[in-house]
């Protein structure tokens, strides 16, 4: 995993900025409760979404464990920033409205632990929302890098960890249910062909890492060799409720 607190400096900057901040910030507005809430952020990052959920009704806190990014955090929401851990909130249970996790689970070797305890935190009738199917969004929307990979990701994706099946499977462990999804652009995050031939390359493609180097070497073939438009990447969210 990376070393956040040397990465908060540059974070905003190689992860879409704000254009993407406020894409994921508007979709995670469309699934919080309305009127007066406790909103917590978990994984707050810079809090560059979470400084997007403020409202004058709203109580909106943002939790890290990295005080590097906690520090840039604390500068959009002063007096509303908390390091802790995803895994054991410093908050007792059955305290805020909301829970929001945004791009955290698909980085967690074992993201179960996360869901539960934002369960805990949650009051009866409260909200959990959470970015889910990262590395599925790239091939969201048809083109001529998703046919020419399709069989190599079928047949060599690992089991991701914020899969929406497994994230809606253990949410019904925890007494949850789906209540709403949306989309929202990945701005900055789309690949050119040029791009992933070079992420493959590179050994950054987990499904390229685990298949056959004949098959990978096929793949690379086949794939468009002009500069094509760099499309959006596309997350999904979903929203469970107790």
């Amino acid at each position: 995993m990376l070393d956040y607190d040397d990465e908060a400096r540059h974070y905003d900057a190689t992860r879409g900025g704000e254009p993407r901040a406020r894409a994921a910030a508007d979709a995670v507005e469309r699934l919080l409760p309305h009127g007066p809430c406790a909103v917590l952020d978990i994984a707050c990052g810079t809090g560059i979404v979470t400084e997007r959920l403020l409202r004058p009704e709203r109580t909106v806190v943002g939790v890290d464990r990295s005080p590097g990014m906690l520090g840039l955090a604390a500068r959009r929401l002063p007096g509303g920033v908390v390091r802790g851990d995803a895994t054991a909130l410093p908050f007792a249970s059955r305290t805020v409205d909301a829970v929001v996790i945004v791009w955290l689970l698909h980085l967690l070797p074992d993201p179960d632990p996360v869901p539960a305890e934002a369960a805990r935190v949650l009051r009866p009738g409260g909200v959990l929302i959470t970015t889910v199917d990262k590395n599925d969004a790239y091939f969201v929307e048809d083109s001529d890098i998703a046919q020419v990979t399709a069989d190599l990701r079928r047949a060599y994706t690992p089991r991701a960890p914020d899969r929406s099946a497994r994230v809606l499977d253990r949410a019904a462990e925890l007494g949850l249910r789906m209540v709403g999804r949306t989309v929202f652009p990945g701005t900055g995050q789309g690949r050119s062909p040029r791009g992933w031939r070079e992420a493959i390359d590179a050994g950054h493609i987990s499904w390229c890492t685990h298949a056959p180097q004949d098959r990978v070497a096929e793949v690379r073939r086949h794939s468009p060799r002009y500069p094509a438009r760099t499309r959006p990447a596309r997350t999904r969210g979903t929203v469970s409720s107790p």
